[in-house]
């Protein structure tokens, strides 16, 4: 398994103690490598876009098998949906609830995006595959995945974490030590990150590190997080030529990762998982709720100095949490909210308590962290928190995109292809979900993920 042995048995501890019991009906396959690679914002209907250069992509899945469209987790946005892909579970149960959520007894917005506060521990409350995996005996791996800082069951490890001591205080410290041996420009990662562009060095940069642990530390299980496609239709907006760009710089960026997979002693053995978390709605309009709790009442403060809140929105691109922080009047004000916020333009609709289990929600007697009310837009709309000026609906400076919407939308859906080693080729699987993923990660394991909501995809998998 090439661990450091202290590592190797200190991990093996640590997962005996704490991991929750989950059985197989087979041995688990340590001669195996599953992939699972995220492409942030690719959404599933660049598949059939003839502008989207995808060569390696659609080789895969013409090899394999290919969803037609994932439903993904509301909300729709990257730290909820890389969760759900490895413990199968809606945001409701594995708890990262948002990319962000708000503090009720401060009355300010806790990030949870990039991993600047919390341990994967105190915020991932289900199993992971990779938890599994580890405990199982396998080789884990995450390359900047999501909500995985300090994750004990990750042999090796870079967070998606920027800052000069993000990787090498959160990063695997022996194998990052060996990465600048090697000549691999890590301690640039930090400044790649901050730079406009820096989303086309990383991801170079991180199918390199998978290279190098195919090559000297092969896995059974590993996650890489790819960045620049999102990034790219943020600014400029899905379908523009700016994001066919990125999408073809996606596709050269896993055709390396296939190329380096032939390094592994794995390789005739390896299934390639190639999923995003989101698809894309261009954006011209920011809805801005707090203006309309403002002149409701429920904000006291003059242009972005609030001085009271008795409740307040937090934006999460195409959804909105909505605070009641009044707890006296907390069951009067979410009613009077669901009426007045359903009729601003561009809100599609306005999920109430009751609605929140539909939708893979807590509620906030499950978890204190949750809204009282979720807003979901219309495409061509996006939240935003600001609580100045008189106009609740304002036209953007510019054009871009956006996410975070109602799932099961045919622009909001997201990539699946799954090619390779143990994979049927040609079966239809249609819709899928997104909590069905780590499920069928596990049984290419010859694992299982009790706890998980979704299925293995069973059409799609030959392991006889």
């Amino acid at each position: 398994m090439n661990r450091p042995p202290l590592l190797a048995l200190l991990s093996a501890l640590f997962c005996f103690l704490i991991l929750p019991v989950s059985g197989s009906a087979e041995e688990p396959h340590d001669d195996h490598c599953v992939v699972l690679v995220s492409i942030d914002g690719l959404a599933g209907f660049y598949l059939d876009d003839p502008k989207a250069e995808l060569p390696t992509i659609r080789k895969l899945a013409a090899d394999g098998v290919r969803a037609d469209g994932m439903v993904c987790s509301f909300p729709t946005v990257t730290w909820p949906n890389h969760t759900t892909l490895v413990t199968g579970t809606e945001p409701g149960r594995h708890g990262v609830i948002g990319n962000n959520y708000l503090d009720r007894r401060s009355g300010e917005k806790i990030p949870l995006i990039p991993d600047p506060l919390f341990d994967k521990e105190q915020i991932v409350r289900t199993p992971t595959v990779y938890d599994v995996a580890h405990r199982a005996g396998l080789v884990t791996a995450g390359i900047i995945w999501p909500a995985s800082r300090n994750a004990r069951t990750l042999d090796w490890t870079v967070p998606d974490m920027g800052g000069e001591e993000a990787w090498p205080k959160y990063g695997t410290p022996y194998w990052m030590e060996e990465l600048r041996r090697d000549g691999l420009p890590v301690d640039r990662h930090a400044t790649w990150v901050r730079e406009p562009a820096g989303g086309v060095q990383r991801d170079w940069l991180y199918t390199r590190l998978a290279g190098h642990l195919f090559e000297k530390h092969p896995p059974n299980l590993l996650m890489i997080h790819l960045v620049e496609v999102d990034h790219v239709e943020h600014k400029f907006g899905p379908r523009t030529p700016e994001a066919y760009w990125s999408v073809s710089h996606a596709d050269d960026r896993v055709r390396d990762l296939v190329e380096f997979s032939k390094r592994s002693p794995f390789a005739q053995k390896t299934t390639f998982v190639i999923a995003s978390d989101h698809g894309f709605f261009p954006i011209e309009q920011d809805i801005r709720p707090n203006v309309k709790l403002r002149q409701l009442g429920l904000v006291t403060g003059e242009g972005n100095k609030v001085t009271q809140k008795q409740a307040w929105c937090v934006a999460q691109g195409g959804a909105c949490m909505v605070y009641v922080l009044d707890d006296e009047r907390r069951d009067e004000i979410a009613a009077r909210l669901k009426t007045e916020l359903a009729d601003v333009e561009g809100v599609q609709t306005v999920l109430a308590v009751d609605q929140f289990a539909d939708h893979g929600l807590a509620t906030p007697d499950e978890d204190e962290r949750a809204p009282d009310l979720w807003l979901a837009a219309k495409s061509g709309y996006s939240f935003s928190e600001s609580a100045s000026g008189d106009a609740v609906v304002v036209p953007r400076s510019s054009k871009g995109g956006t996410h975070g919407y109602l799932p099961d939308q045919s622009d909001m859906l997201g990539t699946l292809i799954i090619s390779g080693y143990g994979v049927r080729p040609g079966q239809k699987l249609g819709k899928v979900r997104s909590v069905d993923v780590a499920p069928t990660i596990a049984r290419l394991l010859g694992l299982e993920m009790p706890t998980a909501e979704g299925r293995p995809l069973e059409a799609a998998l030959d392991l006889e």
